[in-house]
C-alpha cells in the first residue's frame, strides 16, 4: 500500500494497493480523492472488519505532514 498526498492541502494525489483485497480497499481512497477531501478524514474512519480497508487509517497516519488535531 502506498499513498502520495500534498503536504500543504493534505489531498491525496495518488495511491496504489497491490495484493488480495486491494480492489476493495482502494475505493475509500478514490472517494476521498473524488470529493477533494484531505486524507485525514479517512484516518479515523471505521472500516468493516475483517477487510483490507481497515488498514487504510494505519497507512495514512504514517504520512509525513503538518500536525493533525
Amino acid at each position: 500500500m502506498k499513498v502520495v498526498a500534498d503536504r500543504a492541502t493534505l489531498r491525496i494525489l495518488g495511491a496504489a494497493i497491490l495484493g488480495n483485497g486491494g480492489n476493495e480497499a482502494i475505493h475509500g481512497i478514490l472517494d476521498a480523492m473524488s470529493a477533494g477531501q484531505p486524507f485525514d478524514v479517512l484516518c479515523w474512519a471505521v472500516a468493516v472488519h475483517p477487510t483490507v480497508s481497515e488498514l487504510i487509517p494505519t497507512l495514512l497516519l504514517g504520512l509525513d505532514g503538518p500536525a493533525r488535531g
